[in-house]
């Protein structure tokens, strides 16, 4: 085995599965509530599944220098639980019908009740991550909370309007890449280590969510709705340009742009068909453009790690890009 070598994903599961573990069992423990609805939604989203990528990357960040109190596990439950609690909205304001292939929170419970639902998760992973007595920590999670907030009311100042590659970027920074390197970060303030690496392993998140979130836009416009688990370009019907139709839009000629102008106005495919808009992507080489953007992102994750000393955790963290660049939903 090379001094650099990658993990496997199997490797990457026996390392953190008892970890894991313990996050999915405190994540139950902090969202119950005397309110049955609270408790109700929670485990709901829970039980849905996910990746629980940003646990993951904690739980990664803090093996790497070393930490191993309970910390981790709690902080992985508070990422978790803000989390959770972004999708609550997210599917309120995105007026989502379904989720991970399974109806949405707000499709069974209402909206009412799921913002409330949402607003509790989120005061209860502040409550959970308030018992570390920890200002770095609580620093992080302000700063995320507002960072995320107006990525989503800058999203929908956006709606069926161009925007430009440097917008699009802010905008996914603030809604996913913040996140990801907040999860990083929240390793390194738990393990005492110096200022330069906790930026260091921020870094990493922010590359790591950026190359995630376009992945996500680019399967959005081209995978299955089975394997998906929503129903295919709900961006383009919900007015959002993404990195493959920004691509589009500054390089397709006059007919191209007013398409994909007209999916964007009218927020569906009743003008023009999702099969027309992914002719003009495919022959722009506007996908290929985005996955090779992710794929530089990945890389540069990979970079941003390079002085860390060579643990399982370090080539835990190498292994996560290649997982998050390949997968199918």
């Amino acid at each position: 085995m090379s001094a650099l070598s990658i993990a496997t994903a199997k490797e990457v599961f026996e390392l953190l599965r008892d970890d894991l573990a313990a996050i999915e069992q405190e994540f139950t423990r902090q969202s119950a509530s005397d309110i049955d609805v609270i408790t109700d939604i929670a485990q709901y989203l829970m039980a849905g599944g996910g990746k629980r990528i940003r646990p993951l990357l904690l739980l990664l960040s803090s093996k790497a220098l070393g930490c191993t109190s309970h910390s981790r596990i709690r902080l992985g439950a508070v990422v978790e639980m803000l989390h959770t609690a972004t999708l609550v909205h997210d599917d309120i304001i995105d007026e989502a019908d379904t989720r991970r292939g399974r109806p949405s929170s707000n499709t069974t419970w209402g909206n009412a009740k799921c913002v409330l639902a949402g607003d509790w998760l989120y005061m209860q992973s502040f409550s959970t991550a308030l018992e570390e007595r920890n200002f770095r920590v609580l620093e992080l999670l302000i700063s995320l909370t507002q960072q995320m907030v107006e990525g989503e009311l800058l999203q929908m100042q956006k709606l069926g309007h161009l925007i430009n590659e440097e917008e699009y970027f802010d905008l996914i920074y603030r809604k996913t890449a913040c996140l990801f390197s907040v999860s990083m970060q929240l390793g390194a303030a738990i393990s005492g280590t110096s200022d330069e690496t906790e930026s260091q392993l921020g870094e990493y998140g922010r590359n790591l969510g950026l190359a995630f979130q376009i992945v996500d836009d680019v399967l959005d416009l081209t995978a299955a709705e089975d394997i998906l688990g929503k129903p295919v370009a709900s961006d383009l019907r919900e007015g959002k340009a993404t990195l493959a139709v920004i691509h589009a839009l500054e390089r397709g000629t006059g007919a191209d742009r007013e398409a994909i102008r007209t999916v964007l106005a009218e927020r569906s495919f009743t003008t023009v068909s999702h099969p027309e808009i992914l002719e003009i992507l495919e022959r722009h080489g506007s996908i290929a453009y985005a996955m090779d953007t992710a794929c530089a992102y990945a890389e540069a994750a990979r970079l941003s790690i390079a002085d860390l000393p060579l643990t399982e955790a370090k080539r835990a963290l190498l292994w996560v890009p290649g997982f998050v660049t390949s997968r199918d939903r």
